[in-house]
């Protein structure tokens, strides 16, 4: 189940709103086959874990015991059900981390194993498996984007210095930050850091997709030679609708501040599963003090500021997930508990 989970993270970034999956063959504890879940509306990891066996090992088929992290799917979306491709190939034993909550599948798929005398194990792991698919499980269940909130700040507990833009972590961070980008659906930042900072919000120090931009600016504060006004990336800009924009842009006008609240509505609707949030302080105590989180990411450079923008305050209900060095930066992963 380990190999499974290493391979599903392979589709990190790919896959999305889909869940990441991995699966495995193996006959009298050799692995005869194994796949995943690579990119949105392609094969599933069944598929390709059954692609993978090789042609003098195809009569070990009917004799392995499939590994999946997720419950094989048993409806027919962008591919067919995967259940049914476990039946046709014979296989007598299925072993599952975790069922899957969407309604479409919810257990239906291991029901279908069952009644056809397939043996089923499942919940192997299954802290582990919720934990990799814990973006796809907030999306089905609470029907909204996973929210993940990062900041880097000074040891002295500062982001940085007020109306100036200011480097506070390593290289090393910076590379994992654009992997977190990579893997996000969407990333937002408030009028304030679009304009000081003057942040792309896209990935260039690691590989993968660019996330949906997204800028909070009611007031149309923010210049126009900004770079999330100014280049071509697709932006959702909440705020008044301004002339003179580069194109790819996309206004949610609203009277007032923003509510946040509509914001997770619209990437909902955008098909957003997970949203990284970078800034600015206002903005992530906003949604620190409304509960509206799941994760927080914060990097903690080994040198103070002295002074400046102070970093946001943790509240209530707050749990220690992992801490780890990175390039003499610490890094701390907060769960909403």
């Amino acid at each position: 189940m380990h190999r499974c989970f290493e391979l599903a993270l392979r589709g990190a970034g790919h896959v999305s709103p889909n869940p990441l999956v991995g699966a495995v063959l193996v006959c009298d504890n050799k692995i005869i086959g194994e796949g995943w879940h690579q990119s949105y509306g392609q094969p599933h990891a069944e598929v390709n874990c059954f692609a993978a066996v090789s042609a003098e090992n195809q009569a070990l088929v009917s004799k392995s015991t499939l590994y999946c992290s997720l419950e094989p799917c048993s409806h027919f979306g962008k591919t067919p059900p995967c259940v049914d491709l476990v039946l046709a190939n014979k296989v007598p034993r299925v072993v599952v981390a975790n069922a899957d909550p969407n309604p479409l599948v919810a257990g239906k798929g291991l029901t279908k194993l069952r009644a056809a005398g397939v043996e089923v194990v499942e919940g192997v792991l299954e802290a582990e498996g919720l934990w990799l698919n814990r973006i796809f499980f907030t999306w089905i269940t609470k029907k909204r984007p996973y929210i993940i909130l990062k900041w880097a700040q000074s040891n002295d507990g500062f982001l940085g210095k007020k109306g100036e833009r200011t480097a506070i972590s390593g290289q090393l961070v910076q590379r994992l930050v654009h992997r977190w980008r990579a893997e996000s659906d969407a990333i937002l930042v408030g009028a304030s850091t679009a304009t000081i900072d003057d942040p792309r919000l896209n990935v260039r120090h690691y590989f993968g997709k660019n996330p949906l931009r997204v800028l909070l600016d009611s007031s149309g504060s923010v210049p126009l030679d900004r770079h999330l006004l100014n280049d071509g990336e697709p932006t959702l800009v909440f705020g008044a609708f301004r002339l003179g924009l580069a194109p790819n842009k996309t206004f949610v006008p609203g009277n007032g501040p923003v509510s946040l609240l509509d914001v997770i509505a619209k990437l909902q609707q955008e098909n957003c599963a997970s949203l990284m949030v970078e800034g600015g302080a206002q903005v992530l105590q906003q949604f620190i003090d409304l509960g509206l989180w799941d994760e927080i990411r914060v990097v903690e450079s080994s040198r103070g500021l002295g002074a400046g923008i102070a970093a946001p305050r943790l509240s209530a209900g707050v749990g220690l997930k992992e801490r780890f060095e990175l390039g003499g930066d610490e890094v701390s992963v907060y769960l909403n508990t």
